[in-house]
């Protein structure tokens, strides 16, 4: 397992309470498939320390937005990043699914976390006006520069972590979308990337 207390800002009491999401995942994982079940025994490099890097590229305030957080990668890593930082982040996130919903606000509420869990589609929640904008392994670029044009502020910032077909969506989605673009390798996919996003909008 990668140790976290290398990190920048990751505190003791932070990778604890990461090692209890990583305990409530285990548990939960076999009744309602929050992770796949490939990934299970990687868990903790795969999906925690992944979403860790990505809280390294966001605003430090204001209000963050998780699409289809399922699991809650990296939606719970980024409330409890936040937490430990003492970060004035408000944290939503959005998962479709009820049982992984029901999965995020239990966890939550274990973890310490003042969550806000929408268990509604992402195209039928009102804007969120996100200052920062997440989501992981979702859906291709495109789509989810759709979902951007409607929950991302005018000068807000996306963060979407891809694999090693990133340059192929990049291309594809700048077929229909304008928009300013900064990649940042992946410390745990030497294929992978994750997009920076903003100034988006439609071609």
């Amino acid at each position: 397992m990668t140790p976290l207390l290398d990190l920048p800002g990751v505190s003791r009491e932070t990778v604890e309470r990461l090692r209890l999401l990583h305990t409530l995942l285990i548990k939960w994982n076999p009744a309602i498939n929050l992770v796949s079940r490939t990934t299970v025994q990687t868990a903790w490099d795969r999906h925690i320390v992944d979403s860790t890097q990505i809280y390294q590229l966001g605003h430090t305030d204001g209000h963050w937005a998780d699409l289809g957080s399922g699991g809650g990668f990296p939606g719970l890593v980024i409330a409890c990043m936040a937490l430990g930082r003492g970060d004035p982040i408000r944290v939503t996130l959005v998962e479709s699914d009820q049982r992984k919903a029901t999965f995020l606000r239990t966890a939550s509420a274990q973890l310490g976390l003042e969550t806000n869990v929408i268990s509604q589609r992402i195209e039928q929640v009102p804007p969120l006006q996100a200052r920062t904008l997440s989501a992981r392994a979702l859906a291709p670029l495109g789509v989810l520069l759709d979902y951007a044009a409607r929950h991302l502020s005018p000068q807000g910032l996306c963060l979407f972590p891809k694999g090693a077909t990133w340059r192929q969506e990049v291309e594809l989605a700048r077929k229909n979308w304008h928009f300013d673009l900064d990649v940042h390798q992946s410390t745990t996919d030497g294929d992978g990337a994750i997009l920076s996003v903003k100034a988006i909008s439609h071609v």
